[in-house]
This record gives structure tokens, sequence and C-alpha cells, in this order.
């Protein structure tokens, strides 16, 4: 399944039997360069990049980069987090999930989640192969990735997939950084909004996709960071998800900077805290690294 190969990595087609709720199209996928950051656009075939740590532990991410559901911003948000989580023994995937869009897909805004919910179980059915434990597979996403990951956490038991293994959809983790969650008015990024459910959209379109009113108890346990300041995603995103969180008894921790901005990655370079460690020790308190 091995479509290209360097020693630290391994990228695989994410579907093997085609791609589902997929039309034909002749656009092409674009990569572009803005102000040092990579920019994947117009993805209509999505894929997995393994990450392999030299000392697997068994825990897996998989990671789900930002850009609005317009783009994948893949190695700030992808490839450089993958590369430190290996260092922890993380067996980590770099997701490029599909961008929605009418003209490749019958139904765009359940693209995405396909794809997240194929992640999950791609992993899960090739666990002996990888050497990993299909019970500590997380999800983690920043920005609109956070969309989609934290969809995927609490959307699990509603397959938007061909599912006829029963392998388990719900994430065992969550990792979500400066995360869109809402799609209500008041408080949500409104072109993540836009893009993927459309300009305008029922209450109760927005209230399917609001993923702070979808938390039980059966939410996975999830760890946040946001910034303060962030003038692109309110930090009432991660604030919201984080109270239902609490309300619902889920095990959770959110880490919120006064400065920062929007799209800082992992380095936040208005603190001299490195939101990562905050992360591995969580990991640890959690023994998903040990």
């Amino acid at each position: 399944m091995a479509t290209a190969t360097t020693q630290a990595q391994v990228t695989w087609p994410l579907y093997s039997d085609g791609i589902p709720n997929s039309k034909p199209t002749s656009e092409k996928e674009t990569v572009e360069v803005r102000n040092e950051i990579t920019l994947i656009g117009k993805i209509s075939t999505p894929t997995l990049t393994l990450y392999r740590p030299a000392k697997p532990n068994g825990t897996v991410v998989i990671i789900c980069p930002g850009g609005g559901y317009w783009i994948n911003a893949s190695v700030h948000e992808g490839s450089d987090v993958a590369k430190k989580l290996n260092k922890w023994g993380i067996t980590a995937f770099v997701l490029k999930y599909r961008i929605p869009n009418d003209a490749t897909m019958e139904h765009k805004e359940i693209g995405p989640l396909q794809d997240a919910q194929q992640a999950i179980k791609v992993v899960r059915e090739r666990s002996k192969e990888l050497g990993i434990d299909p019970t500590r597979v997380g999800m983690m996403g920043f920005s609109a990735g956070g969309h989609l990951a934290s969809t995927a956490g609490t959307h699990f038991s509603n397959a938007v997939i061909d599912n006829q293994e029963k392998t388990n959809l719900r994430p065992d983790f969550l990792i979500l950084i400066y995360p869109v969650i809402s799609f209500q008015d008041s408080v949500g990024h409104i072109g993540s909004r836009d893009q993927l459910i459309g300009k305008n959209p029922s209450q109760q379109k927005i209230n399917e996709y609001s993923n702070e009113l979808h938390i039980s108890a059966q939410t996975p346990p999830s760890f946040l960071v946001h910034a303060s300041d962030d003038d692109g995603v309110s930090p009432e995103n991660s604030i919201l998800f984080y109270q239902q969180l609490i309300k619902n008894k889920v095990p959770a921790e959110l880490h919120l900077y006064q400065t920062g901005g929007h799209g800082f990655g992992m380095n936040n370079p208005t603190t001299r805290d490195e939101w990562i460690e905050r992360l591995r020790n969580w990991m640890i308190t959690n023994n998903w690294v040990r």
C-alpha cells in the first residue's frame, strides 16, 4: 500500500477500494509555501503518512492539520508535530484529509469526517502489523483540524464510512490545539462553517456540527490549548468544550495562554512556556506515554 517512502515515513492511500462519496474531478492538488508555512489545497485524494519512532511504546496519535477546511497546513501542524511525538515513543500519522467541495463530493459535509473515521479504522485494523496498541489510538487537531478531531470524538457512534467489521471508531483521547469547536453565530469560526456546511445552514445543521453540544460521558479524555488573544478562532471554543467535558465528568486539561494569537503550531513565540511539554506531562499522567 505504500506510495512513498523515506527512512522516516511511509505514505498510504487512505482507501484501498475507491474513495467513498467522491465525484470524478480534473482538479489538481496544490502545494504552496506562504510565510514559510506549507499549505496543501484542493485535496481530493486523502492519505495517511506514518512516522515511526525508534522505540514504539504502543500509543498512536493521528494528526489533523488546520486550514479552515480550505487547505491542510501540513508541516508546522503536521509532520513537525509527528516527529516530536516520535521522540516520546509515539507512533504518529499525519492525515491529509479531503477539502469539502461540491465539485468533488456528493455530500461535502461528511467528507472530512469519513477520512478521520477511516484513519482510525485503518490504524486499528493494522495494529498488529504496526506494532501498536489498538486501545491507545488518539486524534490530534489544529484549528479546523481540531474541529475534525473533535467531531470524530463526539460523533463516533454515527459511522459515515463502510464499517462491516464494526471496528471501534472512537478515539481513545483527543488533543485539540486552538480548535474550532462551535459553529454557533456568537462564537464559531464562520469561515470553517461556510466551507463545511454552506453559507446558509439551518440551525439544526449548525447544532449538528457544534461539537460542544454532543459531549457525553463517553467523549474521550481531552487536552486543549488556546491563546486568549486568538482573533481567528475565539478561545471560547476551547472553554465551551472544556466546560462540557467537566460537566460530563470526562478527564480534561485546558491551557490558556495570555497571548499567542492563532496558528502558532508547537511554538508560541510570546511565552517561554512550551505547551508541547505540558502535553507530554498530561500523556504521562494518563499513561499514554510511559
